[in-house]
């Protein structure tokens, strides 16, 4: 509102000043009215790629949840140390409460989730699908621990610089979470990688 108060003054004054000089020079303050407004209307890009950012934020989140859960149920079959199994009904429970929050974040803002995982999250599963017990383990745990690295990294730069106060507010609260799932993880995988070498 500011911006449009100020050009309003601006156009005004100008307005003034025209009205006061010869007819031959009334062309010159009309020739920077354009530049005026492109230089209002260059901020216009700005603004909204600070919104696509928060969105993007929204999007990625929302399909790194969903591969974190169907990595997670894949787990309870397929995993044998009690720490993988106990880690990763975490992940079912915790991402999909996050899960959750985020779909209500996406309606409130017509933001349109994706309903499947990205394809390198499937092969991902895929390739986990494949082994079970102690290899599976440590292939879960490690994938774990990388995501997590990640997505630490990336709500701790969404809290921190988000333009979105609902967006950024989830980040805020959910990155404790993420913390301590980053620090089970590394946990599991030392005791994955314990129980296999002890085979």
């Amino acid at each position: 509102m500011k911006s449009v108060f100020f050009a309003g003054v601006a156009f005004a004054f100008a307005a003034s000043a025209v009205a006061q000089q010869p007819a031959q020079q009334q062309t010159q303050p009309r020739s920077t009215t354009p530049s005026q407004a492109q230089q209002q209307n260059s901020q216009l890009p700005r603004v909204a790629s600070s919104g696509s950012e928060d969105i993007e934020f929204v999007l990625d989140a929302a399909k790194g949840g969903m591969a974190e859960v169907e990595m997670g149920k894949l787990a309870a079959e397929h995993a044998k140390n009690e720490e993988v199994k106990k880690f990763a009904q975490r992940m079912v429970d915790d991402h999909s409460k996050a899960g959750d929050q985020l779909k209500s974040i996406a309606e409130s803002k017509s933001i349109k989730l994706p309903q499947e995982i990205e394809a390198k999250d499937r092969a991902m599963i895929n390739r986990l699908s494949k082994l079970n017990g102690a290899a599976f383990d440590r292939a879960y745990m490690q994938q774990m621990v990388a995501d997590h690295v990640k997505d630490v990294n990336e709500f701790k730069k969404e809290a921190n610089s988000g333009r979105d106060s609902q967006v950024k507010s989830f980040a805020s609260t959910t990155l404790p979470t993420l913390e301590e799932h980053l620090q089970q993880a590394r946990q599991a995988r030392t005791a994955a990688t314990s129980t296999a070498a002890a085979n």
